[in-house]
């Protein structure tokens, strides 16, 4: 399945059509993986959606990749039939951020759906986060990890936010890697923990302070994320991911990003989703069973619950038990 065919498969047959019609989201991390998924899915259930990040056509970010950019982004969106308006955005710089929020306020007055999405330190914990302890980790790239995994979800929540009460329905949704229970344990090095936690602990708080505006914030998880740069450090596609598993067995449960971003759709269009989510953290696999989601291939992977229960729990059952 090449991502085009992801693109253009709908969300899910019982949704109605274009759910999100009139309504603006930005999705801040767009560029690639669950960040892009989420906006063409926003899009394709009917949302404007603004998609920013640092990697455009004319400059790559730090992650060094320059096969995904914001402008590719938003032509999915466009194709899937939303409209994407790509900015390119630093959200660690404040003043950007505040020309996001003055361009949208222009254009719109209003902001309806927030996914903060923002990562982009897959290279860092390569380098100095996996097999090693925090005292071993150079400083200048924990503090980095920091800065792109916390500092700049708080700048973004914090020149947002504004925009985001004067919708009728505010919705923030925060996306991180792991849920509150799943994180009880200890994430393998003082910097991941914090920056993957930080989130969580964001859409707690503000469930409660956008609950008298009408609104309300969820944190949410991807299980084992088949991105684009998983499947490069694997050396396969989208078509043929299955064969990584003869000798990585735990990627049976891997999702597309579009299983994600199928179950944030579904959210976004529920009325209902302050009283089911209101400052709770959930994964894929929980969104996918209550709204009926299934991932690109199908299937209803559940990888949050195979790792507690097979990787971490000992119970001896293959991913495929789980999908």
């Amino acid at each position: 399945m090449t991502n085009e065919d992801m693109t253009i498969r709908n969300v899910d047959p019982t949704l109605p059509e274009r759910p999100l019609a009139g309504r603006i989201a930005l999705v801040a991390g767009a560029t690639r993986g669950a960040g892009r998924a989420q906006a063409v899915e926003l899009g394709r259930a009917g949302a404007t959606v603004y998609v920013t990040g640092r990697t455009t056509r004319a400059r790559a970010s730090e992650v060094g990749r320059t096969t995904e950019t914001i402008e590719e982004t938003a032509e999915l969106v466009d194709a899937a039939g939303g409209t994407g308006i790509a900015v390119p955005t630093d959200h660690l710089d404040e003043d950007q951020v505040r020309a996001l929020a003055a361009r949208i306020d222009a254009e719109h007055g209003r902001l309806d759906v927030l996914v903060n999405d923002l990562w982009g330190g897959e290279h860092l914990l390569v380098r100095s986060v996996f097999g090693k302890q925090s005292w071993e980790t150079p400083l200048a790239d924990g503090l980095r990890i920091l800065e792109l995994g916390v500092r700049s979800h708080v700048i973004t929540a914090a020149l947002l936010l504004p925009l985001l009460i004067r919708s009728d329905a505010p919705l923030h949704v925060e996306v991180t890697d792991g849920t509150a229970r799943f994180n009880r344990r200890y994430r393998d090095n003082m910097y991941y923990d914090l920056a993957k936690n930080a989130p969580i602990r964001l859409a707690f708080g503000l469930a409660q302070e956008l609950a008298p505006y009408g609104g309300t914030a969820v944190a949410v998880t991807p299980g084992f994320l088949r991105s684009e740069q998983m499947l490069a450090h694997f050396g396969v596609a989208e078509e043929n991911w299955r064969d990584v598993v003869a000798h990585e067995p735990s990627f049976g449960i891997s999702e597309s990003p579009y299983y994600l971003a199928r179950a944030v759709a579904a959210l976004a269009a529920d009325p209902d989703r302050a009283d089911r989510w209101a400052g709770k953290s959930t994964s894929s696999g929980e969104l996918a069973r209550v709204y009926g989601v299934r991932d690109v291939d199908g299937s209803r992977p559940d990888a949050i619950t195979y790792f507690e229960e097979v990787e971490f729990g000992g119970k001896e059952a293959p991913p495929e038990d789980y999908r």
